[in-house]
C-alpha cells in the first residue's frame, strides 16, 4: 500500500503563486509515474502535470504550460507543483497520484485519471479575482 498526502493549497488573489507538495509513504520502491490531477465543482478530474521517478521527465496540460513547474525529490519521495500567474479558473481541488506499474508509456496514456494506482484526498485552491 501506498499513501499520498498532499498539501500547500490556500486561497490567493488572481496572478499570485502557490507550491503544493504530495510526501509518498509506504510500498514506494516501484513508483513509476507521479502526477498532478485537479477537480473543479461539476466538472472531470483533469491531468495537470506528470513526472516520470527516475528520470524525471515531464509533461503539462496544454492549459498551465509556462506557469506550473512539477518537480520531485527522490530522496524525500515527495513531488511538488509549483503554480505561478494563478487565474481564478485554477480553482479547484488538486490531488496526487501515483503509478506503480513499473513500466512506461506515453503521457497520451498518463494523462487518464483511471490509470493511477493511488489517490490522495486532495488540497483545495482557490484563486480569487
Amino acid at each position: 500500500q501506498v499513501q499520498l498526502v498532499e498539501s500547500g493549497g490556500g486561497l490567493v488573489q488572481a496572478g499570485g503563486s502557490l507550491r503544493l507538495s504530495c510526501i509518498a509513504s509506504g510500498r514506494t520502491s516501484s513508483t513509476t509515474t507521479m502526477a498532478w490531477f485537479r477537480q473543479a465543482p461539476g466538472k472531470e478530474r483533469d491531468f495537470v502535470a506528470g513526472i516520470t521517478w527516475s528520470s524525471g521527465t515531464r509533461n503539462y496540460a496544454d492549459s498551465v504550460k509556462a506557469r506550473f513547474t512539477i518537480s520531485r525529490d527522490n530522496a524525500k519521495n515527495t513531488v511538488y507543483l509549483q503554480m505561478n500567474s494563478l487565474k481564478p479558473e485554477d480553482t479547484a481541488v488538486y490531488y496526487c497520484a501515483a503509478d506503480m506499474s513499473l513500466a512506461y508509456y506515453s503521457w497520451t496514456y498518463y494523462t487518464q485519471a483511471s490509470v493511477y494506482d493511488y489517490w490522495g484526498r486532495g488540497t483545495q485552491v482557490t484563486v480569487s479575482s
